[in-house]
């Protein structure tokens, strides 16, 4: 007895295909964070860096977008997280462990908070470090990314809990 199979009932057989360096197009993106939530843009920024938004996504080349964020001081956080959440650094001497706020951190630098945040959600390695310096972030409207012709990303229309209303 023979056994025949119809190899048209199958699906087809398709390989899965990787970029290459001549097809990868990195965007310029430009993110309002005016009243938006700090842990929801880091999120979107990090999927955007990495290039998991794209379908030619492939995970050991460099294929994610240039972003410019604006008005980094007026970001916000949810709850009570902006006098409670403690920021954790070490000086390098014995009890050398320093801490602060974002409230603080709000004052001095409002663009480490977004930074920190995306960077605690990239993976370690020489990749996500070469992917991290496409993020710019910028104290107010201004930036001097004009050229680069831009993409504007209204963040707050992706999902209505992205912003915070005020009222």
């Amino acid at each position: 007895m023979t056994l025949t199979t119809n190899l048209s009932t199958y699906a087809p057989i398709t390989m899965t295909s990787f970029a290459k360096k001549n097809e990868l197009k990195n965007n310029w993106l430009l993110i309002n964070a005016e009243n938006a939530i700090v842990g929801r843009l880091a999120a979107y920024i990090s999927k955007v860096l990495r290039g998991k938004n794209k379908s030619q996504y492939t995970p050991n080349m460099d294929n994610g977008d240039f972003i410019v964020v604006t008005n980094i001081e007026k970001i916000k956080f949810t709850g009570k997280k902006i006098n409670n959440k403690k920021y954790y650094r070490h000086t390098g001497y014995p009890g050398g462990i320093k801490s602060t706020t974002p409230s603080v951190l709000m004052k001095k630098k409002p663009e480490q908070i977004l930074k920190l945040a995306v960077k605690r959600m990239m993976p370690d390695g020489p990749l996500a470090k070469k992917q991290l310096s496409k993020l710019k972030i910028y104290k107010g409207n201004s930036h001097p990314h004009v050229s680069q012709n831009l993409k504007i990303i209204d963040f707050g229309k992706i999902n209505s809990k992205n912003k915070i209303s005020v009222n």
